[in-house]
C-alpha cells in the first residue's frame, strides 16, 4: 500500500525517472503472491494503482538503495540488523517519522499497524496513516534530490574552473615559449654574420 501511495505522490510531483519506488517484506510469507485483496480494494477505491508481487528484502539491496522505509519498529530493527554497514543501517527510517502530526516521542506511536488480521476498516486506517506521512516523505526526497543536484552543479563548476585554469596555464606556457624563441632568434642574429647591418 505504501509503495502505491508514494509512487503516486512522486509521479504527481514530476519525479518519474528520478525516483524508483518498490517494496518487499522482511520475511518470505506470501512470496510470489499478489497484493491482499482487501488492500487492492482500498487502494482502488482511493484512486491508486498497484501491481505488487510479494518478495523478501535482501541485504545486498542496500548497496543501491538511498532510503529504506519501515512501517513499524519491528521491521525497523530487522532491516537495520540486515544492514552490512552503519551507513546502510542509517538509511532505514520509519514512515510515520515523516508525518508532522505524529507524536515522535510516544513509544509505538510511529508504527503503522498491520491490518492483515483485521477488516476493511483496518485497511482504511492503514491507508490514512500512509497518506499522512507520504507528503513529508516526498518533501524529504525532493530536498535530497535538490541537494544532490546542487552538489553535482558545484562539482561541475569546480571541474570547469580547473579546466579553464589548465587552459590558461597552457596558454601562458605557449606565450612564454614563443617569447623565449623570439629572444633566442634575436640573440642569434645579433651574434651572427649580419650583426650590425641595417635591415633591408
Amino acid at each position: 500500500m505504501a509503495e502505491s501511495v508514494f509512487r503516486s505522490h512522486a509521479g504527481e510531483a514530476g519525479l518519474d525517472g528520478r525516483v524508483e519506488v518498490d517494496s518487499a517484506g522482511t520475511g518470505p510469507w506470501h512470496e510470489g503472491d499478489g497484493a491482499d485483496r482487501r488492500a487492492i480494494d482500498v487502494l482502488t477505491a482511493h484512486g491508486y494503482e498497484q501491481d505488487h508481487i510479494a518478495r523478501q528484502f535482501r541485504a545486498e539491496w542496500f548497496d543501491h538503495l538511498d532510503l529504506v522505509i519501515a512501517l513499524d519498529s519491528g521491521h525497523l530493527h530487522e532491516l537495520r540488523a540486515l544492514a552490512p554497514t552503519p551507513h546502510d543501517a542509517a538509511k532505514v527510517r520509519l514512515l510515520r517519522s515523516y508525518d508532522p502530526d505524529a507524536d515522535q516521542d510516544a513509544l509505538g506511536d510511529l508504527d503503522v499497524p498491520d491490518p492483515y488480521f483485521g477488516g476493511a476498516d483496518d485497511f482504511e486506517e492503514c491507508l490514512e496513516m500512509i497518506e499522512a506521512a507520504s507528503g513529508g516523505l516526498l518533501d524529504a526526497v525532493v530536498a535530497a534530490l535538490d541537494a544532490e543536484g546542487t552538489a553535482e552543479e558545484a562539482a561541475e563548476k569546480v571541474t570547469e574552473e580547473a579546466a579553464r585554469g589548465t587552459e590558461g596555464a597552457e596558454r601562458a606556457r605557449s606565450t612564454e615559449s614563443a617569447e623565449h624563441t623570439q629572444d633566442a632568434q634575436a640573440a642569434q642574429a645579433a651574434d651572427g654574420p649580419d650583426a650590425g647591418k641595417e635591415p633591408v
